[in-house]
């Protein structure tokens, strides 16, 4: 399948929807070294398209382990759900932060089963968002 580009106006766009964070670790992309990605929520290579509506901005990390899922296990409740959307579902409703604002736990289905398949407490990053946090950068603010 020929990937087609995605214009610079509508990725800006979608920079600005996201309020340049991570959709799902919700990163700041300014305190990143490198740019976002832009995502395609239902990838192409599953029926997903080049809309504004199929896309949001992701950091490296999380666009790596989001890869092209769509569905994700809920170990509580033993099925598969859908994976957040974070263009479409409330990132508050879903998760929260631990109590040293380090981990991201999932309060629902949805939020258990992104944490666990995008790995978003793995070791290094849970070390980095300490780092973040003497730095100021973290948690983010509303």
């Amino acid at each position: 399948m020929k990937r087609s580009t995605i214009p610079e106006k509508l990725k800006e766009r979608v920079r600005q929807t996201a309020r340049n964070r991570c959709g799902y670790c919700l990163f700041i992309e300014h305190y990143s070294p490198a740019l976002f990605q832009i995502d395609h929520l239902i990838p192409l290579a599953k029926g997903g398209t080049n809309d504004e509506e199929n896309l949001w901005l992701l950091c490296a990390s999380c666009n790596r382990a989001k890869a092209d899922k769509t569905g994700v296990f809920d170990t509580e409740t033993n099925t598969i759900i859908t994976l957040f959307n974070p263009r479409t579902q409330i990132w508050h409703e879903h998760f929260e932060w631990s109590s040293d604002k380090t981990k991201i736990i999932g309060k629902t289905p949805i939020g258990r089963g992104t944490v666990a398949a995008l790995n978003l407490n793995k070791e290094r990053i849970v070390a980095v968002r300490r780092e973040w946090i003497l730095a100021g950068w973290h948690p983010p603010k509303e």
